[in-house]
């Protein structure tokens, strides 16, 4: 099922076996790095992406501009993901995780995206907080955060990355201007 955000922008749900080597490509590539799975072959990303769309906690979406696929866009509870004990967890916490396709993005995506996304997890009534945790090395992401309404939270050690927490609050948030 397609969830068309705007006139231009929709998500849709990662389908791993026809969406594999799509995401492959994106997983393998240098600048994500931070995805942890720069080695992986094919077979082993679309088993993952099977996995996480098995799991009721879990989702993966495509983040399309005009039917195509320029962002990976993925949710999780933090009640039963591992992230939940690194954080002072609340009731009502979302989690997401956005890699950007590759190439450049067409004229209006990220502005239109870091608007969008957001409104879409808010229209989940029981959603309070969404809850962001990039690898503290993507300067990047940390960068970004703010500017999209996010107030930065701890740095925190986790197994496999230092994190650095973020959140946007339902109370708090308006669209910003990216």
């Amino acid at each position: 099922m397609t969830i068309t955000l705007n006139a231009r922008l929709a998500l849709r749900p990662v389908h791993p076996e026809s969406d594999g080597a799509l995401l492959h490509g994106w997983v393998t590539e240098e600048r994500a790095r931070f995805w942890g799975m720069l080695e992986r072959p094919l077979d082993e990303v679309i088993d993952i992406y099977t996995y996480i769309q098995e799991q009721p906690h879990l989702a993966a979406y495509l983040v399309c501009w005009d039917d195509e696929p320029w962002a990976l866009f993925q949710t999780y509870d933090p009640a039963v993901d591992e992230i939940g004990e690194f954080y002072d967890r609340r009731p009502g916490d979302v989690g997401v995780h956005l890699l950007m396709g590759p190439g450049r993005r067409p004229d209006g995506f990220s502005e239109a995206m870091f608007t969008q996304l957001p409104g879409w997890v808010f229209s989940d009534p029981g959603v309070q907080r969404i809850v962001l945790e990039p690898d503290a090395r993507n300067n990047a992401s940390v960068s970004l955060m703010p500017r999209i309404g996010a107030r930065l939270g701890p740095q925190v050690e986790m197994p496999q990355k230092t994190a650095q927490f973020a959140f946007i609050e339902r109370s708090g948030w308006t669209a910003p201007s990216v």
